[in-house]
């Protein structure tokens, strides 16, 4: 692994993309939490989600986060075999991001009625401290599981991601953490978001 990296940032181009590409990453990160704390004081609105409705509730907190954690650590191993896909994953989050923003901005949504807060840890170092419920549109965690499938080069670890994908939907739903409209448009938004980074990457390359 080290010697791709070593021979990846041999090229001047690479140094400039990685750079380029932490730059933005980070950015947007520093932001997104002021901007998520923005949006738990924003009035939104509330509807009868006619899945939710089917079933009460359940904690399933720890398990949602094994699942999620465990892929960004395979996710992490695997793709750092190859620089290049390693940035264009950075590069498809970081668009997944943004597009996450603007959809919250422009659909305020407040929780579903029977919500069991998810407490993520990752968040929560990254803000204040304050559980969200209001990061709605479209799921966060399910676009990131989906991120890893897209940016995977084996078939064996698109297989794993996925199902982790799949499964981490269903159990956001289980905990009415999320609206049936956010699980289902996440991944859209990320193929899209994958779509605009290989083209940034063709670009950059050239």
């Amino acid at each position: 692994m080290f010697e791709e990296w070593k021979s990846y940032l041999s090229v001047k181009t690479n140094k400039i993309n990685l750079a380029v590409t932490l730059f933005f990453l980070i950015i947007v990160l520093i932001f997104l939490p002021r901007f998520l704390e923005l949006m738990e004081l924003r009035d939104g609105f509330a509807f009868r989600d006619p899945l939710l409705n089917i079933f009460e509730p359940i904690d399933v907190t720890w398990l949602t986060f094994l699942i999620i954690y465990t892929g960004l650590i395979i996710a992490v191993y695997h793709l750092a075999q190859t620089p290049n896909l390693f940035l264009l994953a950075l590069k498809v989050y970081t668009l997944t991001i943004i597009f996450r923003m603007i959809g919250m901005y422009f659909l305020p949504l407040d929780p579903p009625e029977k919500l069991i807060p998810l407490d993520d840890p990752f968040v929560q170092f990254w803000g204040s401290g304050e559980i969200l419920t209001k990061d709605l549109f479209f799921s966060g965690h399910t676009s990131t599981t989906f991120i890893f499938f897209l940016t995977a080069y084996s078939k064996n670890y698109k297989l794993i991601f996925l199902v982790a994908t799949i499964l981490v939907g269903v159990l956001v739903l289980l905990q009415h953490v999320h609206y049936t409209i956010d699980v289902f448009a996440a991944p859209f938004f990320a193929f899209t978001s994958f779509e605009i980074a290989k083209r940034i990457e063709r670009k950059l390359s050239v």
